[in-house]
C-alpha cells in the first residue's frame, strides 16, 4: 500500500484497506514466514526446538503470553523480536492518543472527528518500530500509570466537568492500543494492580474512576516472570494467570556451542580489540563452561539463576585484560593466556547470588573455584584422565612434568609478563612439548602456549601441582615441595 499518497479516510477506503486485529496481524505474518521457511526469531539461539515452537503456537492461537524463566534467558528479547511479525505500517486517526483504527475508532476523539469530517478525516501511519511498549513492574506502579485517571488540568482548560469522559488522561496501556505491550517481572506488580488488568485481558475494555467506558482495546500482551519471584517478592494472582493464554518456559543454553554463539553475538568489542587479541577456541570453551559450573555450584543460589550476561561481560573483561597487557608491553597484538582469566572475576562476582556457604567462602574465592572447575571438567577432553588412585611407582603421562617441577622448584608466571618472557618460561618445561605432541598433535602454533598453560592449571586441579596466587601473578610448584615450604 502506497502510504505516502494516502492521507485521508476516503483515500484509505478507496485503496481497499481492511482492518485487522493485532493478534490476527501477528498470526497472518507468522503463517507467511513459516510457509516461506524464513527464520522467525533470528538471533535467538538454543530455543529452536523448545521455546520458539511453543511461542509460534501461542501466536497462531492468538494468545496473550507469559514467558517464565530465570534471569538472562532472552525473555525480553523474544518479546521484542515479535515486532518483526507486525505489518510495516498501519493507519491511525491523526491526533489520536490511542492509535485509533480509522475504520474502527474506539475513542471519543476519533469518533467525533470522523463524524465531523467524514472521508476527509486526516490519517497518519504508524511504523512497526513504534508499536512496542514496555513497562518494568515495580512497587510504585499505579493504576493511573497503566490505565489512566481523571486529569484536572484538562478539565479546567476545556471547561468540562469531571463527569465528561474527555477529561480522562489515558495511561500506558490504552496508549499502546494496536501494539505489543510487555510487562516485565509481572509478580512484582502489586496484586491490586494485577486485578486492574482482568477486564483488559478478558473483555478488552478499561475502567477509569467510575466512568462506564467500553473501549475494546486491541493489544498483544506479553508478560515475563522469574520463578524465584513467586516465593521471594510476590506472585501472579490466580485469576490473572487464568486469563493469560500460554505460559512458556525458557531455559539456559544446553551446550557450550550454543553459549559461545550467544556470547560472540552479544559481546560489545570494537575492531581494535579483535585485531589486538587472539582468542584460542579452548579459551572460549572454558569461559562458557564457567557458567555451566556456576549453575551447578553448591555455593550459588540456583533458584536465582546465572544469567547469560555473565559470560558476555566476562568475555569482554577477558579481552580487555589481554588488551591492557599488550598496551603495557607496547606490542600491537597478543594471544590470550589462561592467566588472563583472573580478569573476569569482577564479572562473575557481580552476576551470581551466593548462598550462605558461598558468602562464608567469599565471592572472589567462589569465582576462582568456578574457573578451576571449568578447567577440570574440560581437561579430560584434551588429555588422558587423571585417576584419583595411582600406584606409587606407576608411570603416567604426567610423570615427567611433575618430576620437572620437583627438580626445578617451579616458576612464577607474572600477569603482565611480555610475550617473550611468557613463552620463554613455559618453554623451560620441556615435558609439556612431548605431552602435547603425543595427545594434541594438530595444535595450531598460535594455540600452543595457551594449551601448555592449560595443562599446568589442569594438573593443579587434579592435585599433581600446586598454584599460589600473589599480587602480580601465579607461582607453580611441585605439590610436595609447596607443602613442605609451609612448615
Amino acid at each position: 500500500m502506497e502510504i505516502n499518497t494516502i492521507k485521508t479516510l476516503g483515500q484509505l477506503k478507496a485503496a481497499g484497506y481492511k482492518s485487522t486485529s493485532i493478534k490476527d496481524e501477528l498470526r497472518n505474518n507468522l503463517r507467511e514466514k513459516i510457509k516461506s521457511g524464513k527464520p522467525v526469531f533470528e538471533g535467538v539461539h538454543g530455543f529452536e526446538n523448545t521455546v520458539i515452537p511453543e511461542l509460534e503456537r501461542a501466536i497462531l492461537s492468538r494468545h496473550n503470553i507469559n514467558l517464565l524463566g530465570l534471569r538472562g534467558q532472552a525473555k525480553t528479547r523474544l518479546a521484542r523480536k515479535m515486532i518483526e511479525l507486525l505489518d510495516e505500517y498501519i493507519p491511525y486517526v491523526s491526533g489520536s492518543e490511542i492509535n485509533d483504527d480509522p475504520l474502527n475508532p474506539i475513542s471519543r476523539f476519533a469518533k467525533d472527528l470522523i463524524a465531523e469530517k467524514g472521508d476527509e478525516t486526516p490519517i497518519s501511519w504508524l511504523h512497526r518500530s513504534e508499536r512496542f511498549f514496555e513497562k518494568l513492574a515495580t512497587p510504585d506502579v499505579t493504576v493511573a500509570d497503566l490505565i489512566g485517571d481523571v486529569d484536572p488540568i484538562k478539565a479546567a482548560n476545556l471547561k468540562l466537568s469531571y463527569a465528561d469522559d474527555r477529561v480522562i488522561h489515558f495511561g500506558m496501556i490504552p496508549r499502546a492500543n494496536r501494539c505489543i505491550f510487555v510487562i516485565n517481572e509481572l509478580p512484582d506488580l502489586q496484586a491490586r494492580i494485577q486485578v486492574a488488568l482482568f477486564n483488559i485481558l478478558q473483555e478488552g475494555d478499561i475502567q477509569i474512576r467510575g466512568f462506564k467506558l467500553r473501549m475494546p482495546l486491541d493489544m498483544q500482551f506479553v508478560f515475563t516472570a522469574n520463578p524465584e519471584d513467586y516465593t521471594n517478592r510476590g506472585s501472579i494472582v490466580t485469576p490473572l494467570k487464568d486469563r493469560i493464554g500460554s505460559q512458556i518456559l525458557t531455559h539456559y543454553p544446553e551446550s557450550i556451542a550454543i553459549a559461545r554463539t550467544i556470547t560472540e553475538q552479544e559481546s560489545k568489542l570494537d575492531q581494535n580489540q579483535t585485531d589486538v587479541v587472539y582468542v584460542p577456541s579452548l579459551a572460549r570453551d572454558i569461559l562458557e563452561q564457567i557458567s555451566f559450573e556456576a549453575r551447578e555450584s553448591e555455593y550459588i543460589d540456583n533458584k536465582s539463576g546465572v544469567s547469560a550476561r555473565m559470560s558476555i561481560t566476562a568475555f569482554e573483561n577477558l579481552i580487555s585484560t589481554a588488551e591492557r597487557r599488550a598496551l603495557i608491553s607496547g606490542v600491537d597484538n597478543t594471544a590470550l593466556r589462561l592467566s588472563d582469566f583472573i580478569g573476569i572475576i569482577p564479572a562473575i562476582t557481580g552476576k551470581v547470588e551466593l548462598v550462605y556457604e558461598g558468602e562464608q567462602e567469599g565471592a572472589d574465592v567462589v569465582a576462582e573455584s568456578l574457573i578451576g572447575s571449568a578447567i577440570r571438567t574440560l581437561f579430560p577432553e584434551y588429555f588422558p584422565k587423571i585417576e584419583k588412585l595411582e600406584k606409587p611407582d606407576e608411570k603416567t603421562p604426567y610423570s615427567d612434568i611433575v618430576e620437572w617441577f620437583f627438580a626445578e622448584s617451579g616458576f612464577e608466571l607474572l600477569d603482565d609478563a611480555s610475550d617473550k618472557d611468557y613463552k620463554s618460561i613455559l618453554d623451560e618445561v620441556t615435558p609439556l612439548d612431548d605431552l602435547i605432541k603425543k595427545y594434541q598433535p594438530q595444535t595450531a602454533k598460535e594455540d600452543l602456549y595457551f594449551l601448555k598453560e592449560f595443562v599446568l592449571w589442569g594438573l593443579v586441579e587434579y592435585r599433581k601441582l600446586s598454584k599460589d596466587r600473589f599480587a602480580k601473578g601465579n607461582q607453580f610448584r611441585d605439590i610436595y615441595g609447596s607443602y613442605i615450604s609451609k612448615f
